[in-house]
């Protein structure tokens, strides 16, 4: 018979160290699994500004790195592997991953949501280097700058409108005729002098690979199939995040978009009942704030939940 496990906790980005290093502590030895893209979003983000008690800033990889030594600090164990499937319907629950079966009294979900990308080669390799998804997180390094965001529903009119306390100019990019965004939305984007709105435009690469920063993006018309260049210094993605929950369809319940419906923040619920022993955190219940600080907050809050249920259970 396999061990059971105190807890688990998914994903290995800013909200599940977290957890991890709150438990820890209170020594349940949790066994962090990393998931597909360890470190989450922040290991592939540059300088982080806006994290508290980091004056100067802190390189998105080199804080993820510090979390998790503190976490190793107090006894978190860390696997390399990613969930397949789930049983959260009998206790212990069981958990399928790549590297095997493990069972849990409790479980930590903070898997995080994944930045829709456009796919492109040049794109990917611009990351960190004027191609953002977080115009919150990215902002301000575009100060008098001219930029595009992509995109053509609400987040992209959201992005937008934040970035022009920054950017001189802000061009939202759409390859379709129509928004999807509400009224209200479209109307703000369209009535603020430092926006610009195009349709029909579809990017075809974003320039300056080899310079390591962007110099602008190549369109394609979409109806006559012109190409043209753009000159800007940055692209913002408007064009929403992939919360990775899909493996707990049926397990507990999820959004219209897929995200993790909590109650009280990290309770999680089946058909509207709280889960005992299932808690979530950070990104993949957060379609609103989507910060590092709150993704940690949650994580802290997923934690003591966890401690508090393990001893009520005798644990």
């Amino acid at each position: 018979m396999s061990e059971i496990r105190d807890t688990v906790i998914l994903g290995s980005g800013c909200s599940g160290l977290t957890a991890a290093i709150y438990t820890a502590r209170a020594g349940l030895k949790p066994l962090v699994l990393e998931g597909h893209e360890p470190g989450g979003q922040l290991s592939i983000t540059t300088l982080v500004e806006n994290f508290p008690g980091w004056p100067e800033g802190i390189q998105g990889p080199d804080l993820i790195a510090n979390m998790k030594k503190q976490a190793e600090r107090f006894g978190a164990e860390f696997q390399v592997a990613h969930l397949k499937a789930a049983d959260l319907h009998a206790h212990p629950f069981k958990l399928v991953t790549s590297a095997g079966e493990i069972r849990t009294r409790s479980l930590i979900i903070a898997s995080g949501a994944s930045a829709r990308w456009l796919g492109l080669e040049s794109e990917q390799k611009l990351i960190g280097h004027g191609v953002s998804s977080c115009a919150t997180c990215d902002g301000f390094f575009f100060r008098g700058l001219e930029i595009a965001v992509v995109g053509g529903g609400d987040s992209a009119m959201e992005e937008a409108l934040f970035l022009t306390r920054f950017a001189s100019k802000v061009t939202i990019l759409h390859r379709r005729e129509h928004f999807r965004a509400s009224k209200i939305m479209l109307e703000r984007a369209m009535a603020h002098p430092q926006i610009e709105l195009r349709t029909n435009v579809i990017v075809e690469e974003v320039l300056g690979v080899d310079e390591k920063e962007v110099k602008g993006v190549k369109l394609k018309n979409a109806a006559t199939g012109e190409e043209e260049i753009l000159h800007l210094n940055g692209v913002f993605l408007g064009i929403g995040h992939e919360p990775n929950a899909k493996m707990f369809h049926g397990q507990i319940d999820l959004d219209s978009d897929g995200y993790v419906l909590t109650q009280n923040n990290v309770f999680t619920t089946r058909n509207g009942q709280v889960v005992p022993g299932v808690y979530a955190s950070g990104d993949v219940q957060d379609r609103r704030y989507r910060q590092a600080i709150t993704a940690a907050g949650t994580g802290c809050m997923a934690a003591l939940e966890v401690e508090k249920y393990l001893e009520e259970h005798g644990h």
